[in-house]
């Protein structure tokens, strides 16, 4: 009887031979890579909505009202905490919605659906303004409870019986020396603005609409923001100035100072 001896164990292939298992990477697929770019897009569209909603919005000037402060067609930016969080300044430069009144009807002309599509997403992530032309951009004259009277022996506005010097900004038609060709005499209501463009001959600010219901001022509660920053076009790209050193000695009002919060000295 014979036996059969084992078969001799194979050598193991030594290292650098070519004979051992080689770990290939591993290729990601085309889906995983869109998959990968969706939620990239999808993240950078929820931080710009977030940011458009909460902090900063774009608008554009439509009309000459601000010059030579913000030009027609200037696309700009809007500060949406200083609602929130802070308080106005006179001389601050702010957009607000419509108070009722101030702008014609607006008429609607039909636009091809992917224009409308592509516009409602720029808009999400504050690139584009559609609702620019609902909205208004003024300087802020007098706080809630300011006196404005205009206009002194000198043209000047008066506020609380302090005249200001608006040379830094205002601009006035040719052989117009008076800051306003109308003459006003308001006291500020609370929660309200009164407000004036820096093209003070060609603007329709709240001296223009005092026969409407809010008599020409405009509520707190309809102001959008402040602008801060001209963005296009590229050479006139810069923070917009608000020239508060020109309000530096007007007295303050009662009711233009905060009431403090409860415990507050």
């Amino acid at each position: 009887m014979t036996t059969e001896k084992p078969a001799p164990a194979e050598a193991a292939p030594a290292p650098g031979t070519g004979g051992e298992a080689t770990i290939q990477p591993r290729r990601r697929g085309w889906m995983v890579f869109l998959r990968d770019v969706l939620v990239i897009v999808l993240i950078a569209v929820l931080v710009s909505f977030l940011v458009k909603t909460f902090l900063v919005r774009s608008f554009y000037i439509p009309s000459g009202s601000m010059e030579d402060t913000l030009h027609v067609n200037d696309r700009i930016l809007v500060d949406e905490i200083t609602p929130r969080f802070g308080a106005y300044e006179r001389g601050d430069v702010v957009v607000f919605q419509d108070p009722g009144g101030w702008l014609p009807p607006s008429t609607d002309t039909e636009r091809p659906v992917v224009v409308e599509a592509v516009e409602w997403v720029l808009s999400l992530v504050g690139l584009a303004a559609p609702d620019s032309d609902d909205h208004l951009v003024k300087r802020i004259i007098g706080l809630p409870g300011d006196h404005v009277v205009c206009c002194n022996a000198l043209g000047q506005i008066t506020i609380n019986g302090v005249p200001i010097d608006e040379v830094g900004y205002i601009k006035l038609s040719a052989g117009e020396t008076a800051a306003s060709g109308d003459p006003f005499d308001v006291v500020v209501p609370e929660e309200s603005l009164w407000v004036l463009g820096d093209n003070r001959y060609r603007s329709k600010d709240s001296r223009y609409n005092t026969d409407q219901p809010g008599k020409g001022f405009v509520p707190v509660e309809n102001v959008v923001g402040r602008a801060f920053l001209v963005t296009w076009p590229f050479d006139r790209f810069g923070v917009v100035d608000f020239h508060h050193e020109v309000f530096a000695g007007v007295p303050e009002t009662e009711a233009a100072v905060p009431e403090p919060e409860d415990g507050a000295p």
